[in-house]
């Protein structure tokens, strides 16, 4: 563990290098993974999804505002919110996807009930998508197909394989605190990568529990701008240490959705009001909501997360203008 934060806290790892993990990365769960008397639970209560008065009421309402990406040349952070935890992420002079969903719908949830904010068709071309763990709403295969196979994919250690078989050339694993760095096409500039805890954990099928990582990821451009992207976690020590680790964070994409029933997601999903509190301990200045009224994972009313983060930042005392609440579809530029 490093005692004084450093810009890079680590030399940057080769691009695209196969490297050897451990079997499981359970070890690294924070809480422990629901077990049957928690499933048994939740079948019983049946609260995984939105009463369907609420349906009826707030999907119509839900924040849906496309518009054209904003121009971005080397000196620009800017960040459009397709849905979910996907964003077109333009730092540095790259464009970067995060967690790109771009189906109508994935395994084991109703359709998502707003369209993607982003048509495939509009994007700026793709240098580099970084992946936070394996679940299906943040690693869709269908959208993965799209991207030219040469496409830089930066993924936890232990996906790697997951990619590679399905034809990506310039697959790059890391480990937590670990970075790498992608040059900026025509020019001498580079984009820094680095993987970050989460609390969370990480699952595809019956016989892969925890047998790759989850975390987040923190970007880093030439002008020293720096945006982090949280993937899926719940509240926990990490916040500081990454904040730490990486001082002045200009922008942190933040979860705030998918976490009731509160007795079983905490572990692993931040409230509004714990999202939050991350900035705090992360010391950021600003806050993108994301993973909410996109795919209905959980049991608050679709509209709730919007509601109860725009008060937690009030009651903390943030300036209005730092949270981004975009609507899908829509882009806010650092300036």
């Amino acid at each position: 563990m490093l005692e004084t934060p450093r810009l890079h806290p680590s030399p940057p790892h080769p691009l695209g290098a196969r490297r050897l993990w451990p079997r499981s990365f359970a070890d690294r769960l924070t809480h422990p993974l629901p077990g049957v008397r928690a499933m048994a639970r939740l079948a019983r209560e049946g609260a995984m999804r939105p009463m369907s008065s609420a349906l009826r009421e707030e999907i119509p309402k839900l924040p849906f505002a496309p518009g054209p990406m904003p121009d971005a040349d080397t000196d620009t952070l800017a960040v459009t919110w397709a849905g979910h935890a996907s964003w077109v992420v333009r730092i540095g002079g790259l464009t970067v996807l995060t967690d790109p969903v771009w189906s109508r719908k994935i395994l084991g949830t109703p359709a998502r009930v707003t369209p993607v904010g982003v048509a495939w068709r509009d994007l700026p071309k793709v240098d580099a998508v970084v992946i936070s763990h394996n679940h299906y709403d943040h690693l869709d295969a269908p959208t993965l197909r799209r991207l030219p196979r040469d496409t830089p994919l930066f993924v936890p250690a232990g996906l790697g394989e997951w990619c590679r078989r399905r034809g990506f050339t310039t697959v790059t694993e890391l480990d937590w605190w670990e970075g790498a760095e992608l040059p900026v096409p025509g020019g001498d500039a580079r984009v820094r990568f680095d993987f970050v805890p989460a609390h969370h954990w990480s699952k595809r099928s019956l016989t892969d529990t925890c047998r790759s990582l989850w975390g987040g990821w923190v970007l880093t451009d030439k002008n020293g701008q720096r945006l982090y992207f949280a993937g899926d976690t719940g509240y926990g020590h990490w916040f500081g240490e990454i904040g730490r680790r990486y001082p002045g964070i200009d922008l942190a994409l933040m979860p705030i959705g998918a976490y009731d029933p509160r007795w079983m997601l905490r572990p692993v999903h931040t409230d509004p009001e714990e999202a939050v509190l991350a900035c705090q301990d992360l010391g950021v200045r600003r806050m993108a909501p994301m993973h909410w009224s996109t795919f209905l994972l959980s049991g608050e009313p679709p509209l709730e997360p919007l509601i109860r983060v725009r008060s937690a930042w009030r009651d903390a005392g943030r300036e209005r203008e730092d949270l981004w609440d975009l609507p899908v579809g829509a882009s806010r530029v650092l300036g």
